[in-house]
């Protein structure tokens, strides 16, 4: 009987240490794929922010050669009236 009571113990301790064991490997688990989460939320935010700064320059890219154009434009105006009031005088 007490042989029998032994045994149980030993077997329970026995389960209780592979389960601590296992628990410690699962703990170690999350941990790394928490910072594994954490870096990847991180390149994900610095990939959004380098989209959104990719949009904004071409958003500016394309309203500078119209802008350009106009201010080219408005230069060549000024010019010719220049010229024109030259030949006048």
């Amino acid at each position: 009987m007490l042989d029998n009571v032994r045994k149980h113990i030993e077997q329970l301790i026995a389960l209780y240490e592979a389960e601590k064991a296992e628990n410690q490997r699962l703990r170690e688990e999350l941990q790394e794929r928490e910072e594994t989460g954490a870096t990847l939320r991180k390149q994900i935010m610095e990939l959004e922010s380098e989209i959104q700064t990719r949009k904004l320059t071409e958003a500016f890219s394309a309203a500078v050669p119209t802008d350009a154009k106009a201010k080219v434009d408005t230069l060549i105006k000024e010019i010719d009236k220049c010229i024109s009031y030259l030949e006048e005088a």
